[in-house]
């Protein structure tokens, strides 16, 4: 399996994506082609042992970074590490591709190049949210933020094949973000989705509530772009503002409560695990006919390293294959 690593994206370029790399290839044998900064890159390879026919540089003398506008940029930086990653994607040099640099950018580039799947009008980026149910899968949580009701029952159908072929799920349950469960609430967009959702051959459960979605509802929810981007970020911002906010209490506590605090360790650490994003490493780019991985732009060499290990299940699994198959079946 040859997985292909934007080095120069994220917050913590190249050192998280090259540590990263070198974590992937000593835990699951896969070979990493790192694209970036050529001189950068290998600077970083010093800092470790590793096998070195299971990694190689493809140098790019460009990077487009975070406030960079994604389009323009793509267009203008055809040396950076996401399009040449993408270029390379396109021509089969590696399976599977990974970045954590402009998700713009990169749902773009990956557009672009590889175009879309049969039956895929606009691609979707989904994330697994973790609930107290089951693992769910958001879609779509940025990469379409004026979508039409069709494009939303095509990342259901997208989400189902995901669901069933990745997640192991016989017979997933989607469900449609909304203020509420009955099917007059919410835009006429909402109505028009619900409505072409209900005819469907899905496993449809109606609207859902935002709440619902921690709860496990549903195996795969609906959404715009835009809320499912509000809805990842107040998530993550939630989730951190508890953590501080214990920590805080704690420092705070008499001596009972820290050693209750200690006693209960082991039950907050498996917490923290479930919760943790860079268990999942990154999400699918959905609808592009090649398998893209897009990572948090705070990936730590943790999550680099389960995103590459999430790009190479997209392919063992052949996802796009399956959800080909059951685009053509509508």
């Amino acid at each position: 399996m040859r997985i292909g690593l934007d080095a120069m994206g994220g917050d913590k370029a190249p050192a998280c994506p090259v540590k990263g790399a070198v974590m992937a290839v000593k835990e699951y044998g896969y070979h990493v082609t790192l694209i970036g900064d050529e001189t950068a890159i290998k600077k970083e390879l010093q800092n470790f042992s590793y096998s070195a026919s299971k990694i190689d540089i493809v140098n790019a003398s460009q990077v487009i970074e975070m406030h960079d506008p994604a389009a323009l940029s793509v267009r203008k930086k055809r040396d950076s590490s996401i399009v040449i990653g993408a270029e390379l994607l396109k021509n089969r040099v590696f399976d599977a591709f990974v970045s954590a640099g402009n998700t713009g950018a990169v749902v773009c580039a990956a557009t672009l190049s590889l175009r879309l799947l049969p039956g895929v009008d606009r691609p979707g980026i989904a994330v697994i949210f973790p609930t107290l149910n089951k693992p769910c899968m958001v879609i779509d949580v940025g990469a379409n933020i004026d979508p039409k009701p069709l494009h939303l029952l095509q990342y259901g159908i997208m989400g189902d094949a995901y669901s069933k072929h990745i997640l192991g799920k016989k017979n997933p349950t989607v469900g449609l973000l909304n203020i509420g469960e009955e099917s007059t609430k919410g835009t006429d967009f909402i109505k028009e989705a619900h409505i072409m959702l209900s005819e469907s051959k899905l496993n449809f459960l109606g609207n859902i509530e935002p709440k619902e979605v921690y709860q496990g509802s549903a195996d795969v929810v609906l959404c715009d772009g835009f809320v499912g981007n509000v809805l990842l970020k107040v998530t993550e911002g939630f989730a951190d503002a508890a953590a501080k906010l214990l920590k805080r209490e704690l420092k705070r506590s008499n001596i009972v409560t820290k050693i209750g605090a200690f006693l209960t360790l082991p039950a907050f650490m498996t917490l923290k695990k479930k919760i943790d994003a860079a268990e999942y490493g990154g999400a699918p780019l959905m609808g592009v006919d090649g398998s893209v991985i897009i990572a948090h732009g705070a990936s730590d060499e943790k999550a680099i390293k389960n995103a590459v290990r999430a790009a190479a299940e997209n392919v063992e699994h052949k996802v796009n294959m399956h959800v080909v198959e059951e685009l053509q079946s509508y």
